[in-house]
């Protein structure tokens, strides 16, 4: 067997030296490219010597969780030193590495090449519409192997297409025709600096008067998609209001939500320790009563702010961007961010407390009645992101996925429950929170703890054995979700035929009809069962996800129809309900036997206990 080559230079906690200048054309919107040139100073040792520069592309980007650098768009690729092109070589083994060799004498590298963006979402996620761009500097861009990609200082231009306003958590310094100048910032921090840009953008100040600002920038595919009203925006101001009270603190010198209202861009939720990068539906504020299920993206991607961005699992902290990350603490890191996203949604007024409850109702059914639990543990749903980067699965209730997000949820309810019910209603996970994620205020260093670190914050707050609390719920299968939390606020989760308002919102925007809880599917665009729940009477009569539902009962298929059937079919007596299905090529009837009726989560009030969910819910002051 042939050696490996040699391995590319690990980074070591030292300054680059120099400053990279970057230029990026994000103009041909037609073809979707981006055209990058890069100006890379020569550490002076290797300009006197000559020999080996490695450049790297990033692969683990932060948040993502796993190596989903965009290497398969990128392309042209040309050095030159001086002048005169030198043949680079990919390192056969790290391919996101590319070995330069830099002759003698050489103090600056000239590096050139595109980023073949998406032209449709058939090839990934779409970038560059006619209306709005975004731009995400780790995509456009190689870094120096070897280094802290904190020790490297970056200046970045960007071109945009002309009359086009952007957002980004970068500053500017001045601006050439349609060319913004940015300040320059280390490499890690450009990164974490993505930039929307649209031909109908708008600014909205979320804190005015405070010293800190805090801004809402909208791009969207049309103008009219704009047009907030004063009660929308006062929502979101209370969304910065009531997170600083959550937490006391803040850990940057300004904040930039970036929000595009789009059905074009691709889609994206995506923290960063100055600004957020999400999109959302085109009617957020134009159908603002039908979009709620949507609502409690910001609050989510704002508390990473605190909660991922600044305290982080020592495992999730990596020096660059093309070292491995390990999530075991992603329970928390998300799991507790997804807690607050629904709590700071209620308490800003985003959503409703009733809202949020049918939102909680459907989280616990969910996880509830989700059969993979019997065989792994929530813990081992951490490695998720690096073992099925968000493909689609084919039984994704027997399989698992990223269930820390939600299940790591109900972990934290059960947790602040528990510390409401031993303190006497004294202390609450609020505490926890500005104790654990509120310190420093102002600093932007992040702080790494591990789960002994956590467990003491824990304990500071309320003395118990959170260990073995945590380790319970993360390291054991169960065949039930960890509810106690809704026994001990007040509720139970409870099932009737009255559909729930969130899951009603949340099909709505995704364009679904879900039966998860009584045959046991959910039926998207054109028919297409795109869930089948593993152990389901669907499951058990053969139906698999992927094929179109055509008819049902004879009749061709719409939600009515089906909920029609499933109504009918409650008669005990009653024959199967017939499902005409396309499987490729092939179309197959299949009779699913149920006589449950339909089911809707919901959370029913326990008589003669507090309501704590209503405490949790409300607004600070």
């Amino acid at each position: 067997m042939l050696p490996l080559p040699d391995s590319v230079p690990p980074p070591r906690d030292v300054a680059f030296g120099g400053t990279i200048r970057l230029a990026v054309d994000a103009t041909d919107l037609a073809r979707h490219i981006l055209s990058v040139h890069e100006t890379v100073p020569v550490p002076a040792s290797l300009a006197a010597s000559g020999g080996d520069l490695t450049l790297l592309y990033p692969m683990w980007v932060p948040g993502d969780h796993s190596p989903t650098g965009t290497l398969d768009q990128f392309g042209g690729l040309v050095v030159k030193a001086g002048g005169v092109p030198v043949d680079w070589v990919r390192d056969s083994v790290t391919v996101s590495a590319f070995h330069v060799p830099v002759p003698k004498g050489t103090h600056e590298l000239d590096v050139s090449f595109q980023l073949l963006s998406p032209v449709s979402p058939a090839e990934g996620r779409v970038v560059m519409t006619p209306a709005m761009l975004n731009v995400q500097w780790n995509a456009v861009s190689l870094y120096p192997a070897g280094y802290f990609t904190r020790r490297i200082d970056v200046q970045a231009d960007l071109r945009l297409p002309h009359g086009w306003q952007y957002g980004t958590a970068l500053r500017a310094h001045g601006a050439q025709g349609d060319t913004v100048a940015f300040d320059p910032v280390p490499y890690n921090t450009l990164v974490d600096s993505p930039l929307f840009a649209g031909r109908y953008f708008r600014r909205i100040d979320l804190a005015p008067g405070a010293a800190v600002p805090v801004t809402l920038n909208l791009v969207a595919d049309k103008p009219a998609e704009l047009a907030a009203t004063d009660a929308q925006i006062g929502a979101h101001r209370a969304l910065v209001a009531q997170a600083g009270l959550l937490y006391g603190s803040h850990h940057y010198d300004h904040y930039d939500f970036l929000l595009a209202l789009t059905d074009e861009l691709g889609g994206i939720g995506l923290e960063h320790h100055r600004s957020s990068e999400n999109s959302g539906p085109r009617g957020y504020f134009t159908d603002w009563d039908k979009t709620f299920a949507a609502r409690d993206l910001l609050a989510h991607e704002y508390t990473h702010s605190w909660n991922g961005k600044y305290r982080r699992p020592a495992d999730l902290w990596a020096p660059n961007f093309n070292t491995p990350q390990r999530g075991s603490g992603l329970w928390v890191y998300e799991g507790q961010t997804q807690y607050w996203g629904y709590v700071l949604a209620a308490r800003a007024g985003l959503m409703t407390q009733a809202q949020v409850i049918d939102a909680l109702a459907e989280v616990a059914a969910l996880y509830d009645t989700r059969r993979g639990r019997t065989w792994r543990p929530l813990q081992d749903t951490t490695n998720d992101p690096v073992i099925a980067r968000r493909a689609p699965l084919s039984w994704r209730s027997w399989q698992r996925s990223e269930d820390y997000y939600s299940e790591g949820q109900l972990v934290w309810l059960d947790a602040d429950t528990l510390i409401r019910q031993l303190s006497g209603g004294k202390r609450s996970l609020d505490d926890f929170a500005r104790h654990f994620f509120g310190t420093h205020d102002g600093s932007f260093v992040t702080s790494t703890y591990g789960f002994a670190d956590l467990v003491q914050a824990l304990n500071d707050i309320q003395p118990y054995d959170w260990a073995s609390f945590l380790r319970r719920r993360l390291d054991r299968t169960s065949t039930h979700a960890p509810l106690d939390g809704f026994t001990r606020a007040g509720y139970r989760l409870a099932y009737t035929d009255r559909p729930n308002d969130f899951m009603t919102s949340y099909e709505a925007l995704r364009h679904v009809a879900d039966f998860s809880y009584s045959v046991g599917f959910v039926v998207g665009k054109g028919g297409t069962l795109s869930n089948v729940e593993w152990g389901s009477p669907a499951w058990q009569a053969g139906v698999t996800r992927d094929a179109q539902l055509v008819a049902v009962n004879g009749e061709a298929y719409d939600p009515a129809v089906l909920k029609d059937a499933i109504t009918e079919a409650r008669d005990p007596h009653a024959a199967p309900i017939a499902l005409l299905l396309k499987e490729g090529d092939r179309y197959v009837t299949i009779a699913v036997s149920y006589h449950g009726g339909l089911r809707y989560p919901h959370l029913e009030r326990l008589p003669g206990t507090p309501d704590l969910l209503a405490g949790i819910l409300a607004p600070r002051h």
